[in-house]
Order: C-alpha cells, then structure tokens, then sequence
C-alpha cells in the first residue's frame, strides 16, 4: 500500500507537467480540447479515486496473497525475466476480459463508468479514475496468483500498466502506422472513448491489441467519422461522488419500479441501457447529445483553480503521511479533501448554495487546523497563522468573485449567475 502510494505521489507532478505541456500546445494550435470545469472534475475524481483505492487496495492483496500461498501449486521466482514476461502478458490479458466485461455488465459498468463520462478527451481524461475499482476488480487476476506469480510482480506489472494508459489520452496525436494495430496508442483509445455507434464498446486493450484482434472488438478510427466523447445518457455534474454513484442509484431505482422479480435480478447484470419492459425510458440517439459547459464568471473560475491547486498540495502531503497515520486520522484527512472537491463541483455548477457550503468548509478548516495547532502530523507555530490565513484569504477571494466584486442573481432553478464588474 505504501509502495502504490509513494509511485503516485512521485508520478503526480509528471501528470502535471505533461498536462501543461499538452495545454500550451493546444493553445497554440488553437484545437479547444480543454475546458476548465471538465479538467477540473476529472483530475478531482483522480484525487478522489487515489486516496479510496489506497484503502481498498487490500481487497486485491489479501486474497491474491492466499491464493498464491496456499492454492497454487509452485512459487515463480520474482527474480526470474521470463516470470516478468509472463506476468506482464497474462496481467494484460486479465485485463482486457475485466474492462471487456465492465462495458458489458450493469455492475461493473456502474464503477466503471467514471473513466468515461468526460466530453473532453486529454491527458486530465487519462486521471479520471473510478475510485471502487478495487471491490471488483480483484477476481480478474486471480489467475496469476494461481500460476504462483508473486504479488510483488504483479503489483509492478499493475502500476505499470496503468502508467502507459495515461499517454493514449489525447487528440494530438495522429495516427502511428503498424503502432497501431498491436498497441494501445492515441489513435486506438480515442475510439474507445467514443459514443458513436461504430466506435461503442470497441478496443478494450490495456497495452496489447492483441486480444481486441483475436475477440472481434477491434475498431480503427475512421477518418470521416470523428470521435464524440462522454456517455450516453449525459452525467451533467461536477460532482465527483455523485460521479461515481448515479449509475448505482439508477439500477437501484429500476429494480425497486420493475414488477418481474426475474428483472429486479438481471438489471444488475444485463448491459448498459438494458431497462425492463414496464421501466422504459427513451431511447438514445448522438443528435441528442449536447456539451455539459453550464457558465462561470472568471472570478469565481480563478477561485476554483486555485482551491484546486489547494487540493493537489494536500492531496500530496496525504499521500506522504498517510503510513503514518492512525486509520481514523487517514479517514478524515480523505473527507477533508473530499468536502473540498464536493463545493468545488458544486461552484462548477453555478449551484447558488454551494456558496455558503464553500465559505463553511473554508472556514471550519482553517478553524481546525488554528485550534488543533497542528495538521494531519504537521507541527510547529506557524501551523495555527497558516490555517488561519487559509481561512481569511479563501473567505475573502470567494467574497470578491461572487459577491463583493459584482452582482450575483438567481437563476429560475436557483442557479448562481455571476457578472463582475
């Protein structure tokens, strides 16, 4: 657990840094691949999803550790090329049957889901990670603790993979030639990501198009058929817990409506958008589709970038600190930065009581790191100043950009609208 935590923490600033670099040559070439409140959400659910797959991760290693111990029949040598191949291969395989199957099925398309509502593609895309992939996930590697491949290979091999699968999240990369047709590559991904009816449920590959070609799920991109992204039946929020559960609360809903105690059972395994005959709902068509970009004055954007940035620093310190701290102080660093990313999202929204959720959580932080004199192991006299500072300045930038800076006016639905002056 220490091991993911310190790659991601070190890996972080890469992320950043290749992000800004993709930014400034979108700007230049004019593309308009990204939006603020987009790369926001998805660099929140990053965060979201770290700090919760760090205290899931154990769901995966225990019971791979009992297996590889006490059912398979020999012990690899970690030390050994070909035991790495092997993993390497075999992890890849297993992965391309769980995120075949996590398109597939209702259950697993529910925690998938997150990596996909994005409607933007680029590299903060490649961040947006589903935070309950560890509750499921684990049964599909089962079969490497059973061919006796040590955990400590196949958790290098995991991180691995999951480190190539950043770079392929982007629209400024053009095709690869022959790269194409055996690696996950820019190309091959921005399929994956579409909703177009020739492009859905296509090009599952971790790193290998192998399997793709072998299964029938290989789909080229087509020159005159340009990727739309996102998925279908809009999530149209910012908020990265209800990210994570709207599709949950959806089957949950549908199997209480449903009559047929057969179809209370098979929403939860038949495909997305599958609905029983007495629940209908209509059907989608990509004409349909229009881009989630509700407005934001650009005071109240510079508020949320910098909160943001905010997020990240604590994000970085949690990851630091968190083998140091007791199981109630690691869980309630993670609710401090996930009330943080919650009225941001919120902000994102132009939701008018997210205002006052905003100023509270800004100033119940400061509040507790002034009082506690100390914050999640961080000692010394200028703790206190700091979070007091915290407070005072997040108060007042959030005072300027919505409300002594302009004029705010509520929408029909309660929405904030914002023009400064």
């Amino acid at each position: 657990m220490d091991q993911y935590a310190q790659i991601i923490g070190f890996m972080g600033p890469l992320f950043l840094a290749a992000i800004a670099v993709e930014f400034a040559l979108d700007r230049r070439r004019k593309r308009g691949t990204y939006r603020l409140n987009d790369a926001v959400n998805s660099l929140s659910l990053g965060i979201l999803s770290t700090y919760v797959r760090i205290g899931l991760r154990l769901l995966m290693l225990v019971p791979y550790a009992w297996v590889a111990d006490h059912v398979a029949p020999w012990k690899l040598p970690a030390d050994h090329w070909a035991v790495w191949v092997l993993a390497f291969v075999l992890y890849d395989f297993c992965y391309y049957w769980l995120h075949r199957l996590s398109h597939e099925w209702n259950f697993l398309w529910a925690v998938h889901v997150v990596h996909h509502q994005s409607e933007e593609f680029n590299l903060t895309t490649a961040l947006r990670q589903a935070a309950l992939v560890p509750l499921v996930a684990w049964p599909f590697y089962m079969p490497l603790a059973l061919l006796g491949v040590p955990w400590e290979v196949t958790g290098v091999v995991s991180i691995l993979q999951l480190l190539y699968q950043f770079w392929p999240h982007t629209r400024h990369v053009d095709r690869l030639g022959p790269l194409d047709r055996w690696v996950q590559t820019p190309s091959n991904h921005r399929v994956h990501h579409a909703q177009n009816d020739v492009y859905l449920d296509r090009n599952y590959g971790g790193i290998l198009m192998l399997w793709d070609r072998m299964f029938g799920t290989f789909q080229d991109e087509l020159r005159e058929e340009p990727p739309v992204y996102g998925v279908r039946g809009q999530l149209k929020s910012w908020n990265p817990v209800w990210a994570n559960w709207h599709v949950w609360q959806d089957m949950a809903a549908t199997a209480w409506k449903t009559r047929s105690w057969g179809d209370k059972l098979r929403v939860w395994v038949a495909r997305p958008g599958w609905r029983p005959a007495d629940v209908p709902k209509a059907p989608y068509t990509l004409d349909q589709f229009r881009l989630y970009d509700p407005p934001l004055s650009p005071g109240l954007k510079a508020y949320v970038l910098a909160q943001f940035g905010a997020a990240y620093l604590l994000t970085a310190h949690y990851l630091k600190v968190i083998h140091d701290l007791s199981a109630w102080d690691a869980t309630l660093y993670a609710a401090t930065l996930t009330a943080l990313l919650l009225t941001l999202g919120g902000l994102m929204e132009g939701r008018r009581v997210f205002l006052g959720l905003e100023a509270g959580r800004a100033a119940a932080t400061g509040l507790a790191a002034l009082l506690a004199g100390s914050w999640f192991g961080v000692e010394g006299d200028w703790v206190p100043l700091a979070g007091g500072a915290y407070a005072a300045l997040s108060l007042a930038g959030l005072w300027a950009a919505a409300g002594g800076a302009g004029r705010a006016a509520v929408g029909d639905k309660g929405d904030l609208k914002v023009t400064l002056r």
